[in-house]
């Protein structure tokens, strides 16, 4: 016991029969942060900030060189000169929490048997235990959008915090939208020219049968019969208090998916993925849709496209007014999430400003999932979800997360990746620093 004792007390994270860093406990002591550089998540910047919660929320904020601040009211005082501020990252469209190794079928818990299962939660299957989890918040991501993956209609997404001893007391907002597939208009195929795009044969069809899908689920929730819980997990979606999420990338694609979904009233309207989102920006600013953005780290959808059309992006959506965040859908997308501040860095190099990069992985996703109230900008009242780094979190040469906190916890931040690191430097007489 005396030993164990010791070992918690060094702060050092090595776990007696735990997996990963025991989750944080409720704040008690009041913190102020002094003297950083402040990105709001709004695109605003300040400079030379003062940032103060309490109780798990924000209580101040603003510039240190003009507010007049009770240095006696706080119990803990940070000086952060020359480091910089972020409201925590969020990772949209993730299976963070859902999987662990890829190719392993046992750990995968993301996709569900069947076409239609707007009923299967995200939320319920999150795994806390995750060796990942501590890995991607090293980086600065402390919130994801957990989502199922398959069929024609996923299932129904939750956004969840990254820190917590089970799925209830990390769910920072329980069943926001329903995902669906839209049938593509063109199918890729391969040929001895590289790869063609042929038109599907089995559009209409598919697209008939999902019409036929909502239209009996929006007759039922205004009528309803014998319970039917697939039918059931679609009222949000019509009453507005979720979104829908519509996984699209062709510009046919977008533009069909979002004229369907306002035909059946739906309210709140995100593309998800949308490579050619950038040739249909009028449209969506004009249908006020936003956009999850693909990852950016990717190739050109297509062979006339600009090598570097994936990285740009971002910024021809910036510039057309549309509202958009970065998620980072692909292979090995729960391992890479930790990579999701670089696909942003990415962006800034490729014409997107670096604030309004920030704005696309804090306030403008939070707008996108309906969590803003609470998260996403560094605001008096909002939850104290954020994050220092000794350099700019964007680019992966600088970045240094040394702090984080979800709700005024303050995060362990060792990971199993780190231990491993440094016990094998060590063990070849290598300096760990």
């Amino acid at each position: 016991m005396k030993t164990t004792f010791l070992l918690l007390c060094t702060g050092i994270a090595l776990h007696v029969g735990a997996q990963q860093p025991i989750p944080a406990a409720k704040q008690k002591k009041s913190i102020l942060l002094m003297n950083g550089i402040a990105h709001v998540g709004n695109g605003q910047v300040i400079e030379n900030s003062v940032v103060g919660f309490k109780d798990g929320k924000i209580t101040l904020i603003g510039d240190a060189r003009v507010m007049r601040i009770d240095m006696s009211a706080w119990d803990t005082t940070i000086n952060i000169a020359g480091k910089h501020v972020y409201p925590g990252f969020i990772a949209p469209n993730s299976t963070l929490g859902l999987t662990e190794i890829e190719a392993v079928r046992a750990s995968n818990d993301f996709y569900e048997v069947g076409g239609y299962n707007p009923h299967v939660r995200s939320q319920i299957a999150y795994n806390m235990d995750s060796r990942i989890i501590p890995t991607v918040r090293t980086n600065g991501v402390l919130l994801a959008q957990v989502t199922p993956r398959g069929g024609r209609i996923s299932g129904t997404s939750s956004v969840m915090q990254l820190d917590g001893w089970n799925w209830t007391d990390a769910t920072q907002r329980k069943d926001d939208g329903v995902h669906i597939n839209w049938p593509s208009v063109y199918s890729r195929q391969w040929s001895d020219n590289g790869i063609v795009y042929e038109k599907s044969k089995n559009y209409e069809a598919q697209k008939q049968e999902l019409q036929q899908f909502f239209a009996e689920a929006k007759a039922y929730l205004e009528n309803p019969g014998e319970r039917n819980l697939r039918f059931e997990a679609m009222r949000g979606v019509f009453n507005g208090t979720q979104r829908l999420y519509i996984h699209a990338d062709a510009v046919k694609d977008i533009t069909e998916s979002v004229a369907f979904a306002q035909k059946f009233g739906v309210k709140h309207i995100v593309i998800v993925g949308g490579t050619d989102s950038w040739k249909c920006s009028e449209f969506l600013k004009t249908k006020n849709v936003s956009v999850m953005l693909s990852r950016v780290h990717s190739l050109p959808a297509r062979s006339g496209d600009d090598l570097d059309q994936p990285y740009k992006t971002a910024a021809q959506l910036h510039d057309a007014g549309v509202l958009f965040c970065f998620q980072n859908e692909g292979d090995q997308e729960a391992a890479h999430t930790r990579n999701l501040p670089f696909l942003a860095g990415t962006a800034v190099a490729y014409g997107l400003p670096k604030e309004q990069a920030i704005a696309a992985l804090t306030g403008n996703a939070a707008l996108i999932l309906g969590i803003a109230d609470r998260v996403g900008t560094l605001e008096s009242g909002k939850d104290a979800t954020l994050f220092i780094s000794e350099g700019d979190a964007l680019d992966m040469s600088t970045n240094k997360v040394i702090w984080a906190f979800i709700e005024g916890r303050r995060l362990d931040l060792r990971n199993e990746q780190q231990e491993l690191n440094e016990i094998y430097l060590k063990k070849y007489g290598l300096d760990p620093k």
